[in-house]
């Protein structure tokens, strides 16, 4: 099974699954086989199902293991700070997408440790 966050929702796509497509947001990819769960952090891009084949085209995508976390975490910090500051709509638009971009980064990167431990 594969969960993704659609800008209309959460999906899920199990074998079999109608054709369909969908807009993806910056957010987690999440990839079950059987126990195992992996997960990508995708941002942005296009989901299609198309003869039980699902293909992501992403505007970018990263493993946990190709992510700096304390990058991440200083990224996070340093955009919540400039929001608070008096800036032009596009600066603030280009922070929003910095620290969603952050956050989804820090997530996949916290589930994959928490997995580590256990």
């Amino acid at each position: 099974m594969v969960v993704m966050r659609c800008t209309s929702g959460d999906m899920g796509v199990l074998p079999g699954h109608e054709p369909h497509s969908a807009v993806l947001t910056y957010a987690p990819v999440r990839i079950l086989s059987g126990e195992a769960e992996r997960r990508i952090a995708v941002y942005g891009g296009l989901a299609e199902i198309e003869n039980g084949v699902l293909t992501i085209l992403a505007r970018d995508a990263e493993w946990p293991q190709d992510i700096d976390l304390s990058q991440a975490q200083q990224n996070k910090e340093q955009a919540q700070q400039r929001l608070q500051e008096e800036r032009d709509d596009l600066e603030i638009k280009n922070d929003q997408v910095l620290l969603r971009r952050a956050l989804v980064q820090i997530e996949v990167c916290s589930f994959t440790l928490t997995q580590e431990e256990e």
